[in-house]
């Protein structure tokens, strides 16, 4: 079916989740279907995203990330699929720009757009955060920038739950090395909340995670002779 479907992987965010929602529909292009996975959160979160007119709240049956990722692309009806986190923001015409980008090119499988990190006020970063990263915008080479069209994961396949973290740059690295078409669209249009609790800068697996997927990314290319 043509149209966006956004899938937001949720647990325990009701700290943030109704702003972040908010952002998903500051676009001239509204989403076919905004999807939450909810990650058996305790607090108020699967209540705040299910009184959001137009959002579907999914209980997760899987396990970890890769797991709530998998199942929301799986279940999405769009020909485009987008992601968000409970915890960022989308800046207004953020769908408007990318469904754009990608509607120009039928050949451009994925895209990101740069981001720009933000500290909550009241809260200071968790330990060993780039300070640097709150400078300026970066290339966003994250999921809550990517946009990629449904053949995308049909070339490359799902998120690998081999990884507590890292599944997301394991699989811009498989498409990569599959050669898929990417661009970077250079605007800022993800605003990256940092508030301490961040998982993917506070968990100690993330520095494991992404050497190995970058082991596996240079052993398919010498096997692929590149």
């Amino acid at each position: 079916m043509t149209g966006v479907s956004v899938i937001m992987i949720a647990r325990n965010g009701a700290d943030f989740i109704a702003s972040a929602l908010a952002s998903v529909f500051g676009s001239r292009v509204q989403p076919l279907e905004v999807l939450v996975i909810d990650g058996h959160s305790t607090d108020a979160t699967a209540a705040l995203a299910a009184a959001v007119p137009g959002v579907t709240v999914v209980p997760q049956r899987s396990t970890g990330i890769a797991g709530a990722y998998n199942e929301g692309v799986a279940m999405a009806r769009g020909d485009l699929l987008a992601f968000l986190s409970h915890d960022d923001l989308w800046l207004p015409g953020k769908l408007d720009k990318q469904t754009a980008l990608m509607r120009s090119d039928p050949d451009l499988l994925y895209s990101f757009t740069l981001v720009e990190h933000f500290l909550e006020p009241g809260r200071t970063p968790p330990p060993g955060f780039r300070a640097t990263l709150l400078d300026g915008p970066v290339p966003g080479f994250l999921m809550e920038t990517m946009m990629a069209r449904r053949g995308a994961f049909e070339c490359v396949g799902g998120f690998s739950d081999a990884y507590a973290l890292g599944n997301d740059s394991d699989w811009f690295m498989r498409a990569r090395d599959l050669g898929l078409k990417m661009a970077v669209l250079p605007e800022v249009l993800l605003r990256k909340r940092i508030h301490g609790g961040n998982t993917s800068l506070t968990h100690a697996r993330m520095g494991h995670d992404l050497l190995t997927a970058l082991r596996g990314s240079l052993a398919r290319r010498r096997m692929a002779g590149t």
